[in-house]
């Protein structure tokens, strides 16, 4: 079956889209924490720096960062219709569910890319608008339409789209992306397998039925904990490498330290488990679960402590490290 001819079987009745369709189609949850990410970049570089950024100029590259996120999943969405009309967890969403015809989200998806980096670039400067159009086409076309379908590493290598919000914020304010933005995009990029093989574990039957090569699928559940716990184990000590470079203070250090702690005991139970085997047993499942909701709690607090840090005063030098 073709993958515009899979696409367009779409699962019961069409209907009228709304425009949370609309929404939807730009992946909201994710583009949330794109933003985020994005702006503690944004005020750890006024932070560190000191250079100045006019606020109105600060909230149109964040709208651009949105917007370019909103593009990326739209074009996701488009180019995924036919795997998502396969997998329940997805069927319901606006293309497979018939609200949102194919060609509209393409159009928004393409429409959106350009204006996020004609605003990007009129708001900031060009190497923060290049890196975001680098950032919409690798997760739009390198992740999506290269890698998702060919390699049980795509989640990997894939990781670096989401990733760069923070150097992409980093770069509206200095025009440039120092080491401090990297560490910022290292963070991202390994916390990226264990959140998202945690969700592959209670997901893989899914993805077998759509034929997608997520690593559960490919080598197994054993294989799959194995890589969540080493990449957790990379993890924690990497999220504390700001500290080192003075980026982040001692409360930045503290968030860093208890998180991974925390973040290593939930690895340690989901590798101890027999999450994604079949038949799955029910504390093998909610190990899974507690990981991968944790992984979302744990970005937000630890760039949280950098926007606390550099955006409201509470910096304060590690002792030793001044």
């Amino acid at each position: 079956m073709s993958h515009v001819d899979a696409a367009d079987m779409t699962p019961g009745a069409p209907r009228y889209a709304t425009a949370g369709d609309y929404v939807q189609l730009m992946k909201p949850r994710i583009m949330m924490l794109v933003v985020f990410t994005g702006l503690a970049g944004l005020v750890s570089a006024v932070g560190v720096t000191g250079e100045a950024i006019n606020p109105f100029m600060a909230a149109i590259a964040t709208l651009a960062i949105a917007l370019g996120s909103g593009a990326a999943g739209a074009i996701n969405m488009w180019y995924d219709a036919d795997i998502d009309a396969i997998m329940k967890r997805t069927s319901t969403r606006p293309i497979p569910s018939g609200a949102v015809p194919r060609e509209e989200a393409i159009a928004l998806g393409l429409v959106m890319s350009g204006v996020s980096v004609l605003l990007m670039w009129l708001a900031s400067n060009a190497v923060a608008a290049a890196l975001l159009a680098l950032s919409i086409a690798y997760y739009g076309w390198f992740y999506t339409m290269l890698l998702k379908r060919r390699t049980p590493q795509n989640i990997v290598i894939g990781g670096a789209a989401g990733a760069f919000p923070p150097v992409i914020g980093w770069a509206v304010v200095t025009g440039s992306a120092p080491l401090d933005a990297w560490l910022l995009f290292a963070i991202i990029f390994f916390w990226t397998p264990p959140h998202f093989w945690a969700l592959s574990l209670l997901a893989h039957g899914e993805y077998k039925k759509a034929n997608v090569p997520m690593l559960p699928v490919t080598h197994g559940a054993k294989v799959t904990r194995n890589q969540i716990m080493a990449y957790t184990l990379l993890l924690a000590p990497l999220a504390l490498a700001p500290v080192l470079t003075g980026l982040g203070g001692l409360v930045y250090a503290v968030a860093a330290a208890l998180l991974g702690v925390v973040f290593i005991k939930l690895a340690v139970d989901v590798w101890r488990s027999d999450a994604g085997a079949v038949p799955v047993q029910p504390e093998g499942a909610k190990a899974a679960k507690r990981l991968f909701a944790f992984s979302i709690l744990y970005l937000f607090l630890l760039f949280a402590a950098l926007i606390i840090e550099h955006g409201f005063g509470a910096y304060m030098a590690v002792p030793g490290l001044s």
